[in-house]
């Protein structure tokens, strides 16, 4: 046995700030993504054929001039589609890969054009003429709803107490309504996939998905061929946010068709404009709301209905619609209380899952209710939320029947009102719009409280795969997929922890449905919780393995076999952990497991409205300052604090990184990211020209985050961390209602402002005129 002198810790354990695994690659280039892998031999390339209708009736298609330009392979139909054509993800067969007869929005996919260039394809599309009979179409939310549009799936009520015997209580009620915009993912990567036949029914697909089951299923279902021939791989993507979660279905299937159909690799990469046009994004909501309260602003009861411009098909619209409704409620206890969901079909491409997934929208429909009351009792919205928020047993339980027993919320925003100042700051802003004619400012401070776990039970398990191999040197592969946001890395850690030994021993490989079966989408904040469980549970069951060798062999008890940094200890010596291993492999150990985890405790039953359909709840606050000039209604962040719980970190660097970012793309939808389609169902905020993400400069001029380092998770979590992804992005509500009080103060704050989401300067400069209107009329 080799003695080895101990040392102190290993480099990259969990707790520890590493860098994310690919940053440097990022930073220089040279990161794989599939646009730049080496094209096999022959490569053909496809491009999609988009619907210019809303609503219409195919009469004909004419693809002779396509047909015939250079490089022109062929074209595929939803003819040439050997099994299903339908890329559903809830299964109710009405997403079809091509249209066929009919289109349902303007962008919709009737065709693909393969040929031997991209840019053939591409110019060849737009040679197909296509004949159509319109047919009525319906856009907006409200258009659809008063056209009598059918739901795209069944609506969800939740419902608690007894809300007439609320209002009748209520000293106040309001009535309000409140748009809020949709949110275009714009990944820096674009939608892509790349299709490589093999023999017999195998294909392997790369694609930019994630979700690599589900595109396995998918593909598979449109070819007539059963999962085990599908191999979907997927290495990083660059971006994602939900985009990639059902939309890369459509891609990897078309790529699929075409290199069955002709027996060669075939790559699918739309341009911006069309990825855009063609592809779903976050969905904007209606929001109509009752509320009672007394006069010290306490809520008695509330009546909500959600109303969801869902798009031509279900897609992901129900879950999402049913999440909007679990975070109504934010951090706020509603003794009586109704929600209802309403996901409308419209002639517009379907929405999807957004980093959120509806959560957001439902938390800013609720606190619009809280700046509601807060300006119609005079007092800050602060207080309000204060007072309403969930507290010990009898003001515990939500709308869907779930005990708040984390509740941590009162403490994050003590703590933040003290280190940013919130009191001093809001009495100088108030001070400053009293002498200020033109500009004016605005401070507010909200909360966040989000479900954690996948409300569809069975997506909360995942899988794992880790090896070690004789010299020492460990491969992991697991379900998740990483889209710059760091799992890789947090799982990484994870597995050297458990070995005890430094990050740069552990490879993270390519995830693959070949190598871990049945995973579940990388989403819903889910990604480190579930596969750092799965790997560590594969860690263990090798370690157990390793630990009975050792007693074996050394004749020593097993609870003296220990895994110190880099050594194994047994008995009183120690030895380097590449001999270690060198010697179990020597003596025929299985080095290699499979690691499965399974979220416990959770359940929900969507018919009765009540369960327990998220294990834990992470929290945050932030309070933000803007300067908004009332003359052209152009507003600038002026200073951001923000307190952030993601329990006990497991690489704070990136949990910072994820915040930063969540926030700032939470704010661009709130403030500048409008879409917007006009009478004949056009998307015409389709590029960079027309639709505009937060910048650099955009950001705030002052950014304090900081995580709530105290706080543990209570539940048995990954190192008793909590989910960062997507909580982050509703810390941004602070910007939204920071504008509104800016804009509140020329009716001295009598008023609430009802501003729309995005509150671009437009909307911010009309809600003024309104308020000055009102307050000359008083």
């Amino acid at each position: 046995m080799n003695v080895m002198q101990p040392i102190d810790r290993i480099r990259g354990g969990v707790h520890e700030k590493e860098r994310h695994e690919s940053g440097h690659k990022h930073v220089t280039g040279s990161a794989e993504y599939i646009d730049d892998m080496p094209e096999p031999a022959g490569t053909l390339h496809a491009y999609l054929g988009l619907s210019q209708r809303a609503h219409a009736e195919i009469v004909s298609i004419d693809f002779s001039e396509a047909s015939s330009s250079p490089g022109v392979v062929g074209i595929l139909t939803a003819e040439d589609i050997p099994g299903e054509n339908d890329i559903s993800p809830v299964h109710r067969h009405d997403d079809p890969v091509f249209a066929a007869g009919k289109v349902e929005f303007h962008g919709q996919p009737i065709f693909a054009v393969v040929a031997g260039t991209r840019e053939a394809a591409r110019r060849a599309a737009a040679r197909v003429k296509v004949e159509y009979r319109d047919l009525p179409h319906a856009i907006d939310v409200l258009e659809a709803a008063e056209a009598d549009y059918p739901l795209v799936f069944d609506p969800l009520k939740l419902e608690r107490g007894d809300i007439e015997t609320g209002f009748a209580k209520a000293r106040n009620v309001i009535e309000g309504e409140m748009r809020i915009g949709g949110q275009d993912h714009f990944y820096l990567e674009g939608q892509i996939a790349l299709a490589i036949p093999g023999e017999d029914d195998e294909i392997v697909v790369h694609s930019s998905t994630q979700h690599p089951s589900e595109t396995q299923h998918m593909v598979g279902q449109v070819l007539g061929v059963a999962a085990h021939a599908v191999t979907v791989n997927v290495r990083r993507m660059g971006g994602g946010f939900g985009g990639k979660e059902t939309q890369a279905n459509l891609f990897a299937a078309v790529a699929a068709i075409a290199a069955k159909k002709y027996g060669r690799a075939v790559k699918i990469r739309p341009d911006r404009d069309d990825d855009m046009t063609a592809t779903g994004k976050r969905h904007d909501f209606h929001v109509g709301y009752r509320i009672g309260f007394d006069d010290e602003g306490r809520i008695e009861a509330i009546d909500a209905t959600y109303s969801a411009r869902c798009g031509f098909s279900a897609d992901l619209s129900g879950p999402v619609t049913d999440r909007a409704l679990f975070h109504a409620d934010n951090c706020y206890f509603f003794p009586h209380v109704r929600l209802r969901s309403k996901p409308l079909k419209t002639n517009t491409v379907s929405n999807t899952a957004f980093r959120g997934f509806g959560g957001p929208q439902g938390m800013v429909g609720g606190e619009r209710m809280i700046e509601e009351i807060g300006y119609a009792l005079g007092k800050d919205p602060l207080e309000i939320r204060k007072a309403n928020f969930y507290g010990d047993e009898g003001r515990n339980l939500t709308p869907y029947h779930q005990r708040v027993e984390d509740n941590i919320i009162g403490r994050i925003v003590e703590e933040l009102e003290t280190s940013a100042d919130y009191a001093a700051r809001r009495k100088a802003v108030l001070a400053f719009n009293r002498d200020s004619r033109i500009v004016k400012r605005g401070i507010t401070l909200t909360p966040v409280k989000f479900g954690i776990s996948f409300t569809k039970t069975e997506y909360n398990q995942a899988g794992a795969l880790v090896h070690v191999y004789a010299d020492g040197s460990i491969q992991l592969n697991h379900g998740g997929t990483e889209m710059g946001q760091g799992l890789y890395t947090k799982v990484a850690q994870v597995v050297a922890d458990a070995f005890q030994v430094d990050l740069d021993r552990i490879r993270v490989t390519a995830t693959s449905t070949s190598k871990v079966p049945n995973t579940s989408a990388t989403a819903a904040s889910s990604g480190s919780d579930l596969n750092g469980m799965a790997a560590a549970d594969a860690a263990r069951q090798i370690k157990a393995r390793l630990i009975r060798f050792a007693a074996e062999c050394y004749g020593v008890a097993e609870s003296d076999v220990v895994f110190e940094p880099n050594v194994v200890r047994v008995g009183a010596e120690r030895m380097a952990f590449s001999a270690f291993i060198k010697a179990a492999y020597g003596a025929r150990v299985q080095l290699s497991a499979a690691g499965f985890y399974k979220t416990p405790k959770i359940h929900w039953d969507r018919a009765e409205g009540r369960g327990r359909p998220f294990f834990y709840y992470a929290y945050g606050a932030s309070c933000s300052e803007v300067s908004v000039d009332t003359l052209t209604g152009e507003y600038q962040v002026d200073r951001t604090d923000i307190l952030h719980d993601v329990g006990r970190s497991l690489n704070p660097a990136i949990d910072i990184g994820q915040v930063e970012g969540g926030f700032v793309q939470g704010m661009g939808w709130l403030t500048t990211e409008e879409l917007w389609w006009d009478d004949k169902g056009r998307l015409r905020t389709h590029a960079p020209s027309t639709y505009k993400i937060p910048l650099a400069s955009d950001r705030p001029r002052i950014f304090n985050v900081k995580l709530a380092e105290w706080s543990v998770n209570r539940e048995e979590t990954i190192g008793r961390s909590k989910a960062v992804g997507e909580p982050p992005l509703m810390l941004a509500i602070s910007v939204l209602e920071a504008i509104s009080m800016a804009a509140a103060s020329v009716a001295d704050y009598r008023i609430c402002p009802r501003i729309d989401a995005p509150a671009t300067p437009e909307r911010v400069l009309m809600a003024i005129e309104r308020l000055r209107a009102a307050a000359r009329k008083e």
